[in-house]
Parts: C-alpha cells; sequence; structure tokens
C-alpha cells in the first residue's frame, strides 16, 4: 500500500515541545514535496510546513518561523516537525501530504492545500493548554 502515516500529536503546555512524525510506507519521497497542514476547529486549513525532497529547501509559515523546524530521516522514509515554544493557538489537527510539485512552483504553491492531490497522512491532534 502506498500511504503516508501521520502520528506525534498529544497534549502539552504552551512553551512545551511536540515532534510529528510522517512515515511513508510503498514509494520512496525522492522527488516529493512533503507538506504539513494544520486545521483549527472552526478553522481553514493552513499550511505550516513543507520541504522538497529535490533540494531540501524548506519552508515555514510566517506564524511558526524561528519554533518549529522540518527535517527527513532518509533511512526511515520519514519527514519530522519538531514544534517548539507552543502556543494554545498551535491547537489543531495536523496532517501531511506529499507532491510532486515543480521545483519552480514550490516556492509559491507549498501552503496551499489543493496543490496535494495525492497522498494526504491521517490527522494527528495537537492540543496546547494555557
Amino acid at each position: 500500500d502506498v500511504q503516508l502515516q501521520a502520528s506525534g500529536g498529544g497534549m502539552v503546555q504552551a512553551g512545551g515541545s511536540l515532534r510529528l512524525s510522517c512515515a511513508a510506507s510503498g514509494f520512496n519521497l525522492d522527488q516529493y514535496t512533503i507538506g504539513w497542514f494544520r486545521q483549527a476547529p472552526g478553522k481553514g486549513r493552513e499550511g505550516v510546513s513543507a520541504m522538497s525532497l529535490n533540494d531540501g529547501s524548506r519552508y515555514y509559515a510566517d506564524s511558526v518561523k524561528g519554533r518549529f523546524s522540518i527535517s527527513i530521516d532518509n533511512a526511515k522514509n520519514t519527514v519530522y516537525l519538531q514544534m517548539n515554544s507552543l502556543k494554545s493557538e498551535d491547537t489543531a489537527v495536523y496532517r501531511c501530504a506529499a507532491e510532486r510539485i515543480p521545483p519552480p512552483f514550490i516556492s509559491s504553491t507549498w501552503s496551499n492545500p489543493g496543490v496535494y492531490t495525492g497522498l494526504w497522512g491521517q490527522g494527528t491532534l495537537v492540543t496546547v493548554s494555557s
């Protein structure tokens, strides 16, 4: 089966940290862009971060810059989202997605969930208490 498996969510106090994992199975992540998205209750889906496996470039939403970090373990075919200094407004269901976005368009489209028409992982809930 070709799939993405997201995990690592949980409940944490404000200021704490969590690491989310997005494990790919049935395919290799090479040539893909992996995006992390979140959706809070009553709000739309927001692009949080992405990483291009073409060249290793990384992208972050302004709301998480300096606090979140995206990385990959090639041996495990897994992309991670390290989330530090968590705030109550980070509370949401987080999902990862994979898409082959042509490199010239990655920087301008990575945060658009509509671009990811292929694979989506299931959601993992992150709850930050203040």
